[in-house]
């Protein structure tokens, strides 16, 4: 058995995008679809190897692209958020595209379009509570260290999705208030909803190429036992 990775472009609002798809190459059955949503600087060789560690799981996942075909930044560019900042103030665009990017996983060949989740890192873990949020059919949804701040459109209601919060509790982009704030909305949404929050762990802690600084870095026990409960979560929601 080996893990394939391929290019797959797609169309949506704005697009096209470009995202990379994995899977196992010997998948003769249609496999439960996962969506990959990066962080600030846009898809990368990070969430593909995240994509290729969900393939060796047994789902096929697509390491998607909201920005836009070649819209990428690095740590290093002049504003590494210009593309997550423009979305990040129209969010119901954000949504038409998360949309976009599940009905490209959805289509794929090796995927059955009624077993789809969604995780995400950073501002892909903000995406992927709105995806819960919009109610754009997945069965569930993980959010690593995300931004909990809600969208100006009225969720559904219920939230059928399900959703692992994974939380560093020393995140200064998302401190006490903003927590209990999130799961009063999930509560009131009629949510099935959990939290993991980590002590002594700030925002990133999945990320080992993040700069460490107060309140933010790369935590090998937190990203493992994260990891970990991701897996088990997945495997209920596709039980």
């Amino acid at each position: 058995m080996a893990i394939i990775r391929q290019s797959l472009i797609y169309d949506g609002p704005g697009g096209p995008f470009e995202g990379v798809i994995a899977f196992e190459d010997e998948v003769r059955t249609l496999r439960p679809g996962v969506l990959v949503v990066p962080n600030v600087l846009g898809q990368k060789e990070a969430d593909i190897r995240k994509a290729e560690d969900l393939a060796a799981l047994g789902y096929v996942a697509l390491a998607c692209d909201v920005y836009g075909q070649g819209k990428r930044t690095t740590r290093e560019s002049p504003d590494p958020a210009v593309y997550m900042n423009a979305l990040r103030a129209d969010r119901a665009l954000l949504r038409e595209r998360l949309a976009a990017s599940l009905a490209a996983l959805a289509g794929f060949d090796r995927v059955d379009p009624a077993r789809l989740a969604a995780i995400g890192f950073c501002f892909g873990g903000g995406c992927v509570l709105d995806i819960a949020r919009a109610g754009l059919g997945v069965r569930g949804v993980v959010s690593f260290h995300g931004v909990y701040d809600r969208p100006d459109y009225a969720n559904v209601t219920p939230i059928t999705a399900k959703l692992l919060i994974c939380h560093g509790w020393d995140d200064p982009l998302g401190p006490p208030e903003a927590v209990t704030g999130l799961a009063q909305e999930l509560t009131e949404g009629q949510a099935d909803w959990q939290l993991l929050a980590f002590g002594g762990t700030g925002h990133a802690f999945t990320d080992r190429d993040a700069p460490e600084r107060p309140g933010f870095g790369y935590r090998a026990l937190a990203d493992q036992r994260s990891w970990r409960a991701m897996r088990d979560f997945l495997a209920e929601l596709f039980l």
